[in-house]
């Protein structure tokens, strides 16, 4: 049994807390490209906070003093990006006065879903306005439609996204986010604005394509290139309010989204893991604004989908 607290023994606790610390503070120095190691490391970057805690761990097993004053580096690091996703969300408004307050469901209900029906009628349950769908397909789309017809009289859908809406919806178009190689007809990306009591919102509702882990990295070039695209659509949008709503297969902090999260905030409350649906690791479903705030953003629960629906409120400006 060792005899109290060294400051000689742990110097590889401390290497590692240091080497941690230095990865989340500096995650945009990672270079991209080789791999796209630094999309990768920040598609996962707050599961950096699992190694702190192993850290403290072992640090007070070996009775460590310096590993113990060199961890409180990354967990501070971690602390300042992502505690406060974890403190309370601001007190709800909206009601009868400004700024108005509405709440939007994000959700990829999965082209291979067997229970369309079911799937939307638990969305109609997160008193939303705004409901987002991803992977329609035309077998599925009638059943979608019905199923939400009688809560969401208003609705419009291109290609595979589809929008549902209280409020009504108008200037409804296709927006252009298909990166080249990808063959005619793919369509994933719309544009609507939605009148809603505390004025009226452009919402954008897109599917970037999928990114894959293999022998050459982490694969996001189709990914990052669609949101180039989804990027300029919305810095060419006139209209001032501005929701995105979609699965852009990235978190906020992977540098791939930059284009889009550059032009539309994501929340400042709640993590929100939503895929994969058995064990969330990382909130691809997004829910951003521009002059408004997405307050904070929760998962749902499960459908029939590898995807965790998310509900978000958002804060509109006042008009």
């Amino acid at each position: 049994m060792r005899d109290g607290w060294s400051w000689v023994r742990g110097r590889i606790l401390a290497a590692c807390a240091v080497l941690t610390a230095l990865l989340l503070a500096f995650h945009s120095a990672v270079p991209n490209g080789v791999g796209r190691l630094g999309s990768l490391l920040e598609a996962f970057l707050p599961w950096l906070g699992v190694p702190v805690v192993v850290l403290v761990c072992l640090a007070l097993l070996r009775r460590s003093a310096g590993a113990a004053v060199a961890v409180l580096l990354p967990a501070v690091v971690w602390a300042y990006l992502f505690g406060p996703l974890l403190l309370p969300a601001p007190g709800g408004g909206g009601e009868g006065g400004r700024p108005y307050e509405l709440v939007a469901v994000q959700h990829n209900v999965g082209d291979e879903n067997r229970d369309p029906a079911g799937t939307a009628r638990a969305l109609t349950g997160a008193g939303a306005q705004l409901v987002a769908l991803e992977e329609l397909t035309p077998a599925a789309l009638p059943l979608y439609a019905s199923a939400l017809a009688a809560d969401y009289p208003h609705h419009v859908v291109e290609g595979s996204v589809g929008l549902w809406s209280k409020y009504p919806l108008s200037q409804a178009r296709r927006v252009d986010i298909r990166p080249r190689g990808i063959p005619e007809g793919w369509n994933r990306g719309l544009r609507a604005t939605a009148a809603t009591p505390g004025g009226e919102v452009a919402v954008y509702v897109a599917h970037l394509p999928s990114v894959r882990l293999g022998p050459g990295g982490f694969g996001s070039g189709f990914r990052d290139e669609s949101a180039v695209l989804l990027g300029a659509a919305l810095a060419a949008e006139e209209r001032e309010t501005v929701v995105v709503l979609g699965d852009l297969n990235g978190t906020a902090q992977d540098r791939g989204l930059a284009p889009v999260t550059s032009r539309a905030a994501p929340p400042h409350r709640g993590f929100a893991l939503s895929w994969p649906a058995a064990f969330p690791l990382a909130r691809i479903d997004q829910v951003l604004a521009r002059s408004a705030t997405v307050l904070d953003i929760r998962a749902l629960p499960p459908t029939a989908s590898d995807h965790l629906p998310v509900a978000a409120r958002i804060r509109l400006p006042p008009p």
